[in-house]
């Protein structure tokens, strides 16, 4: 088990990573799906580029990248103990979090939602910054 797990855009990988080492060097575990590339083929190309490349899959429910980023990432969620979302996010980020409110994971919410949505009441916590979020250990 882990203490948290991150869910974002890939396409936001920086603050993904910083958030990542900040909940790290205060002794806390946290899975990181950044740690991979979203383009095995491309793997030094820029986060952008790889996103474009993964989207682009023309068969992507037949891909075995596409497969094995799901499996990784849905054994984040299963392994950890709060899942953090943050934001901007995208479908599958929030359809994790659905799925990690399922599993009946603490959810943490960093960032402000573009618009009111009834179902971020599903999270147990809300930070509008990831300082104020480290604020909160």
């Amino acid at each position: 088990m882990t203490d948290y797990t991150i869910i974002g855009k890939f396409r936001n990988a920086q603050n993904v990573r910083a958030l990542t080492t900040a909940i790290r060097n205060k002794g806390k575990t946290c899975y990181d799906f950044t740690d991979k590339p979203a383009d095995p083929n491309n793997p030094n190309a820029s986060f952008e580029d790889q996103m474009v490349s993964l989207e682009g899959h023309p068969d992507f429910l037949n891909d075995s990248v596409h497969r094995y980023h799901y499996k990784r990432d849905l054994d984040g969620l299963k392994n950890a103990n709060t899942v953090i979302l943050l934001l901007p996010a995208g479908t599958s980020t929030h359809i994790e979090a659905g799925i990690a409110f399922g599993l009946g994971k603490k959810l943490i919410l960093i960032g402000k939602p573009e618009k009111p949505e009834t179902l971020y009441f599903i999270f147990d916590e809300y930070y509008n910054t990831i300082d104020d979020f480290l604020k909160s250990f």
